[in-house]
Order: C-alpha cells, then structure tokens, then sequence
C-alpha cells in the first residue's frame, strides 16, 4: 500500500511532503515519544502522533518513515511543514483520536497484505 493509498482511503488532509505521497508503507508505530519512535519504529512505517513540532520530521528522515500523520485535528508548526518538504516525508492530518487512526490504519494493512497473499 502506498501512502497515496492510505490518504485516499482515510480521507487524510496532505499539509506537506507530496514528494513522498508514491512511497510504499511498511507498517505503522503509535508513539508521543519522540525516543521511542527513534528505538522502535522502523523503515517505511508510518508515524501516529499528536506532536506537531519540527523535531518530528528529524526523527521520521532518521527512521526513514513514510509518512507522519498528526491526530486530532492538530495543524503542523511551519518550520516543520518546510522539513517535511525537503525530506520528502508527507505529513498528514485527521480529526480522528488516535485510537481510531491506529485501529484503520491496522485494518488497512492487514486487509492489502491478505490481498498480496491472494495473489501470490
């Protein structure tokens, strides 16, 4: 599934990174914490938070993510939409609570891998 994908399917506001948008998603890490997401989350997953400053888009270019979405209706700071553009890492939005963002984007996932496996 790329990331195109999953901000059609979800109804995701794109606030930066369209550059990003073709990239394949992985899988998906839930964290606040910023030293978390750098021990845990790995290559090509996707980044649910609520933390909005440019300290975000450091630690999804280091883990090399795929896209970052912010929760519950928050907007990003501006220095990080302009880190997210450079890095090519899209940065997205919903109004949606965390819980929710995480519950569908599990269920995405795990409905496009039973269909790979369909037709392997």
């Amino acid at each position: 599934m790329k990331v195109i994908d999953l901000v059609n399917a979800l109804g995701l506001e794109v606030f930066s990174g369209q550059a990003g948008l073709e990239k394949e998603i992985a899988g998906g890490y839930v964290s606040d914490l910023l030293s978390d997401v750098m021990g845990f989350a790995r290559e090509g997953e996707v980044w649910v938070t609520l933390q909005t400053h440019q300290n975000v888009m450091a630690v999804a270019s280091l883990k090399d993510l795929a896209a970052v979405i912010l929760v519950k209706g928050f907007t990003p700071e501006p220095d990080t939409i302009e880190h997210s553009n450079e890095e090519h890492i899209p940065l997205l939005g919903t109004p949606l609570s965390t819980f929710e963002v995480a519950g569908r984007l599990y269920a995405l996932l795990q409905h496009h891998k039973g269909v790979l496996s369909l037709e392997s």
